[in-house]
């Protein structure tokens, strides 16, 4: 995705949330590291409050975003349906599908799968209120 979408004009981000006081491989020089050996293309930011997770109502990693022109949330789900441990490649065909479809400017598949990866590592006291479950 982060080589394909630029080339259609997508800008492409993504943005760590995790605690890395308690997850120190998810520091920003650890992250820096990833990223240069991954080859990643696209910035990749770190929100130290975490308040930019809490603002999209983030649940894991990786949780898709997608806005339009207008800056309107047009796609939040799954990258597609792979997931850890298992056998089927990463190939973002579920974000790959929304953005299609928002460049031919039609409208995106309504059925949005939710991310299914690990949970933020919330800092203690900044487990938003929409997971009761974690505070």
């Amino acid at each position: 995705l982060s080589r394909d979408l630029p080339a259609q004009g997508v800008a492409v981000i993504s943005i760590s949330s995790n605690d890395a006081d308690t997850h120190p491989a998810d520091a920003p020089a650890m992250m820096t590291i990833e990223a240069r050996a991954q080859g990643w293309r696209f910035p990749y930011l770190y929100d130290q409050t975490q308040t930019i997770a809490q603002a999209y109502r983030a649940a894991c990693t990786p949780d898709a975003y997608l806005f339009d022109a207008a800056h309107r949330l047009i796609y939040r789900g799954q990258l597609d349906d792979s997931r850890p441990g298992s056998t089927l490649a990463v190939t973002g065909t579920d974000v790959r599908a929304a953005v299609t479809a928002m460049l031919a400017k039609q409208p995106v598949n309504p059925v949005q799968k939710p991310s299914i990866g690990c949970n933020i590592k919330w800092r203690p006291g900044h487990a938003p209120d929409y997971f009761p479950s974690l505070i």
